[in-house]
Parts: C-alpha cells; sequence; structure tokens
C-alpha cells in the first residue's frame, strides 16, 4: 500500500504502527445541520481507504469524531427552540442515516466533545504547566512559538504566517498567531474549569480523542479535507509536539475539495445541496460512484454529467451482473466467491496506488467486458461466471457499491424458462405477464 503523506509531500509505502493492523482518525462534523454534499466526500473517500485495507488482509480501527460544542450549535438550538443536547442528537443521528445512504460504514468509535470534557481540560492544563500555553483573564491560548516546527503540515513559515495575520490592538494574545484552547464564556453549555466557567476551542478535542480512543500519541493515518489542513491540522499537531513530541500520525491525508460546476461548495452562493436529498434524487450508488471517479486528492467538479456518467456505467454493471446471477441460476451454480485472480489483483493493485480509483474503474470495466464475453457464448463456461461474478462482487464491496444479488428458487427458474419458451414462440403477451412476474421478483 502506497499513500501520499501530506506531512512529507510524497507517495510513501504505508508500514504500519503494529504489524497487520492499521488505526486510523478522520476529523468528524459540527453537529448544527443535516450536511452538503461536500461532507460526502471524506465520508466516501476514507471508507473506501478502512475497505481497501481490510481487502489487504488489514485489521482497522476507524475512529471519527462529533463536535457537539460550538457558537454555530448555541445559534441553533436558539433558532429551533431546542436545546443543544436534543439538537446535536437530532443531527447525529442525520449524520449516521447519510452515512448509511453512501453505503459508508459507521465508523468503529464516534467519540463527542462532550463525553470527553475532563480529558480535554486535563490535557489543556498540561500544556499550561509545560509552557506552551497561557492563562488571560480566563481565556487560555497556544503559544504558537513554543513549537520550532509550526506550518510543517501546511508548508508555512511563522513569519510569513505574522505578515498576513490581523493584530488587534486590545487582543490578549501575545502572538496573533496564538489560537484558543479554553474559552471563558457563560453562554451556552459550558463547564467548571481552573481557568473559568467556559468551554474548550476546536483544535484540542482530536488530539485528545486519539489519545483516548488509541492510548496512544499516534497512529498510522489521520486524515481530512484539504480545508482541515490549515489552520486544525497544523494547530493539532503543534499541540501534540509540544505535549508529547510527536506529530500525531505517520500519514497525514487530505481529500480535494468538491466543486459545483467549477464553484467550490458554499451555502451563500446556494449551491449546499444536503446529502440526503441528492440521495432521495439519483441514490447512494450512483452518488458514491461519481465521487470516486476523480481521484480523491483531486478536485472534483459535481454536475449532471459526471451524475449522468455514473448512472450510465453502474447501469451496464448493474445489467450484467443481473445477467450473470441469473445465468448462473439457471445452471444450478451456487456463487461460491471464488474471483479472477489476474483482475482481483488489478483491482487492487490500484487501489493500493494511493487509491487510485479511476484506474481501479477500468479493471471494472475490463471484468464487466468479459462477464457479457462469458454470458454470450453458446457453450456457457459457469465456472468462469462464477468467478467473474464473485471478482465484480468483491471490488464493488471495496469501492462501497450495493449490488443486488439475483438468486433463483424453483418458482423464478420455472417462470424464467416460461419466459423464454414465451418469446420463442412469439407469444408476447404472456411473455409480457411473466416478465412483470420477473420483475417483481427482482429476477429482471
Amino acid at each position: 500500500m502506497k499513500l501520499f503523506n501530506s506531512y512529507t509531500n510524497k507517495i510513501e509505502e504505508f508500514i504500519p504502527i503494529e504489524e497487520g493492523k492499521v488505526s486510523m482518525y478522520v476529523c468528524g462534523p459540527t453537529v448544527y445541520n443535516h450536511p452538503h454534499i461536500g461532507n460526502g466526500r471524506p465520508i466516501i473517500v476514507y471508507d473506501t481507504l478502512k475497505k481497501t485495507f481490510e481487502a489487504l488482509g488489514y485489521d482497522v480501527t476507524y475512529v471519527s469524531n462529533f463536535t457537539d460544542v460550538d457558537d454555530k450549535i448555541i445559534k441553533g438550538a436558539k433558532e429551533e427552540g431546542i436545546s443543544e443536547a436534543e439538537l446535536t442528537k437530532k443531527y447525529i443521528e442525520g449524520y449516521n442515516q447519510d452515512r448509511l445512504s453512501l453505503n459508508a460504514d459507521i465508523p468503529d468509535i464516534t467519540p463527542k466533545v462532550t463525553e470527553t470534557m475532563d480529558e480535554i481540560i486535563a490535557f489543556i492544563a498540561d500544556l499550561v504547566e509545560k509552557g506552551a500555553a497561557y492563562v488571560v483573564e480566563g481565556d487560555v491560548y497556544f503559544r504558537v512559538n513554543a513549537v520550532e516546527q509550526y506550518g510543517a503540515l501546511s508548508k508555512q513559515r511563522i513569519e510569513d504566517l505574522m505578515v498576513g495575520a490581523r493584530i488587534d490592538e486590545n487582543s490578549l494574545k501575545e502572538n496573533p498567531l496564538d489560537f484558543t484552547l479554553w474559552k471563558k464564556t457563560t453562554e451556552g453549555i459550558n463547564w467548571d474549569s481552573p481557568w473559568s466557567k467556559g468551554r474548550p476551542g476546536w483544535h484540542t478535542e482530536c488530539v485528545v480523542m486519539i489519545n483516548n480512543e488509541f492510548h496512544s500519541h499516534r497512529i498510522d493515518i489521520h486524515g481530512g479535507g484539504m480545508d482541515l489542513k490549515f489552520p486544525h491540522h497544523e494547530n493539532e499537531i503543534a499541540q501534540s509536539e509540544a505535549c508529547y513530541h510527536t506529530h500525531i500520525a505517520n500519514y497525514w491525508l487530505h481529500n480535494g475539495m468538491l466543486n459545483m460546476d467549477g464553484v467550490k461548495m458554499s451555502k451563500s452562493l446556494g449551491n449546499g445541496l444536503l446529502i440526503k436529498d441528492m440521495v432521495k434524487q439519483i441514490g447512494g450508488n450512483v452518488l458514491r460512484w461519481a465521487f470516486l471517479s476523480a481521484h480523491y486528492r483531486a478536485p472534483l467538479n459535481f454536475n449532471d454529467e459526471v451524475v449522468e456518467n455514473a448512472r450510465t456505467e453502474l447501469n451496464k454493471i448493474h445489467t450484467s451482473y443481473k445477467q450473470a446471477c441469473v445465468k448462473l441460476g439457471l445452471l444450478h451454480k451456487e456463487l461460491d466467491g471464488t474471483k479472477e485472480e489476474k483482475l482481483w489483483n488489478s483491482f487492487l493493485d490500484a487501489m493500493s496506488d494511493d487509491l487510485n480509483t479511476p484506474n481501479a474503474f477500468s479493471v471494472v470495466f475490463e471484468c464487466n467486458k468479459q462477464l457479457n464475453a462469458a454470458l454470450r457464448v453458446r457453450e456457457i463456461d459457469a465456472d468462469k461466471i462464477n468467478a467473474l461474478v464473485g471478482t465484480m462482487e468483491g471490488m464493488m464491496h471495496v469501492l462501497g457499491i450495493r449490488l443486488d444479488r439475483v438468486v433463483l428458487d424453483d418458482e423464478s427458474r420455472d417462470l424464467y424458462e416460461k419466459w423464454n419458451a414465451a418469446k420463442a414462440v412469439k407469444d408476447f403477451e404472456t411473455a409480457d405477464v411473466i416478465r412483470q412476474q420477473l420483475i417483481e421478483k427482482g429476477v429482471l
């Protein structure tokens, strides 16, 4: 497995900390509203990465958090006339439903900020004690100058950042780049701390959750959208370096952004389509296939043409797959998961090359082509079709595309043969009646 490591800006061979296992953390959503389709890209990318590792034989522990403390949550709860806990519960459930609708698995562990507060406060106190953070009138700030390698992930120098930083004359911060670890406030949900009643800043939670859930200061993979590289991930690394002398993950991964017809996703522009609405409109399979049609690190221009291409390609695959299932059923051949070795290995090679889904798609199309050819010959080779179907199922599982397997029982088999017989004698009225019955049974 080779991955592009954002920290080193290089393609690197994946070497796990513990042999045969993968520890992976992906920044989750702030749950104040339903997610738009831009949020769907990291859901799909990192679920596909997890499935790829599993296909390669790894045991993966996948953690992704929910940020359920935020000013937007306070505002949303007021607008909806409910408590912050009720609001976040509603949108966490909605987010998980959207995840499932995209054929993504729920991560193994999904910690929440509100359930990690004691550990967050203890971590901030540790940073203060080490001199990497300081207290000003109840607020706590991280001292960026305490970390020599600040900017290592985003490849920015403190001097350059200072030039563009806004300097507030009334600011109590030592440095305009210093960021908030603890905010003194009594508005909304808050907690007692050694410094004040308040709540934590955004950048601290992930460091603490990684330590909590993996019982380690270093994991294999930390992922998220390209928009999180700076300042969020940079600030995570700074805190971890200051406290534990580690940059958290051996491999930092960032997916590219989603554009609507070349325009970056933006709610202010009115192009923030919700996942739930888009899935209802075109289906989870089509949306997922469209997202995977571009390499995960590249920006994706999402438009009608991309959707239509995805729909057309999936229809071709599904049609061949169903025909093969029916043919095997008529031959009394049970699908057993056997794979065509050359195609399967080519697919895994593509996915192991920094999750190269465009190349993997080419293998899928070749498998479909071979499947169609095997179905057209006079002397059907059931074992060959079985292996090609098993390969298609394996590839589509890794890509997160659901295939509807057709299983012929005796009644369905008899109906199918009667349908073919009616067509052969041009009794189209009878054939149409039987065809409808086969459609209702999912055979056609």
